[in-house]
């Protein structure tokens, strides 16, 4: 009688389920090998469907007199199974650690790992840079750098421009104080080269370059390559010639360039250089215009000329025995005409979505 008794009796089943939970479930977190075995077996205790929750779930069997005693001894339960869980991560953590510090930093019987296929991408300012380079490396120029933080001296004084020349403001060139500055173009290598190599010579200079500029085609950080060559009895048609193999080999064969007059303090003559619209071009190679090329067919790309005499004197070059040529342009605006790059400020960016598209 007394055994169908107990049977019976919901709130002593639910005694005796609490009671075995208890019992059991610190040595099921300490067989946890990994925290997430451990979460699991937490989860399986104090989850939404755990086995707390089923036992409770029985508590309205139990006779109302009985209610509050076992909700008293779950809420209990269920505190020591939460600092038991707690105990168990600290543990698991330390043991984790302390195996990690008392292993060897690197296991030599490991297979090599490789990168995945799709592990990253190139910036489209690194591949323009190296196509560039590896162009005038075929030429014969040879690569030349410099600093980024620059005297006065060599970025404005000693290639020609005066002292009053709209470039030296605050509000185009970065200053950090009454002598140096961000350079604001890579024509500095050119100086630095011309003082410390003698003649005939032949280098480019890539690099960064700081200007007060930001909008849609502007960015107060660039890249910018230099290339300047000095020999005897170099004319404007070396010039031109480089010009053109630059164009057939970065745009594609066939690339027209024209050279238009234009003004700048460190050449004697100077010019723009255009190369046919690469938007518009068509199959036959005619070119219509469009409105990017503001329908003329042809499109900016760098500036350049003959470097004035005055530029040799400064750097000790005699300008009656030696002569050359320099050109500048922008990294940015060879990737924007090469890749058809709406706005500059997605060079910047670095999202992912964009790069993956090179």
């Amino acid at each position: 009688m007394a055994a169908q008794t107990e049977h019976t009796d919901p709130a002593a089943g639910i005694d005796r389920a609490l009671t075995a939970l208890r019992e059991g479930f610190m040595a099921r977190f300490r067989a946890a090998a990994t925290e997430q075995a451990l979460r699991d077996e937490n989860a399986k205790v104090l989850g939404k469907k755990g086995e707390l929750t089923a036992i409770l779930s029985q508590l309205g069997k139990a006779p109302p007199d009985q209610r509050k005693r076992i909700g008293e001894g779950a809420n209990a339960l269920r505190r020591e199974v939460e600092a038991g869980f707690e105990t168990c991560l600290h543990d698991l953590r330390k043991k984790v650690r302390a195996a990690e510090l008392e292993a060897p930093p690197f296991d030599l019987t490991l297979p090599a790992r490789f990168p995945l296929a799709d592990g990253g991408h190139r910036h489209p300012i690194s591949q323009v840079r190296e196509d560039v380079v590896n162009v005038f490396r075929q030429l014969g120029f040879a690569v030349f750098d410099g600093p980024e933080v620059e005297h006065e001296e060599y970025n404005f004084g000693l290639l020609g421009y005066p002292p009053d020349h709209p470039a030296t403001d605050m509000q185009d060139t970065f200053w950090t104080d009454r002598k140096l500055l961000l350079r604001s173009h890579t024509s500095n290598v050119q100086i630095r080269a011309m003082k410390s190599v003698k003649p005939p010579m032949a280098f480019i200079a890539p690099g960064t370059v700081y200007r007060r500029d930001d909008d849609a085609t502007h960015s107060p950080m660039f890249h910018q390559i230099e290339a300047f060559l000095v020999d005897r009895n170099v004319t404007l048609a070396h010039l031109k010639g480089v010009l053109a193999e630059f164009a057939e080999r970065i745009y594609g064969p066939g690339t027209p360039v024209r050279l238009r007059p234009s003004y700048f303090p460190f050449v004697e003559p100077g010019a723009e250089v255009d190369i046919g619209c690469v938007f518009c071009k068509q199959s036959d190679g005619t070119r219509k215009g469009c409105s990017l090329c503001k329908h003329t067919g042809w499109i900016e790309i760098l500036g350049c000329g003959m470097i004035h005499p005055v530029v040799f004197e400064n750097c000790g070059i005699d300008p009656d025995e030696w002569s050359g040529f320099a050109l500048g342009m922008g990294l940015e605006r060879i990737a924007i005409l090469r890749y058809g790059i709406p706005n500059i400020k997605l060079l910047f960016e670095n999202d992912p979505r964009f790069l993956a598209q090179f």
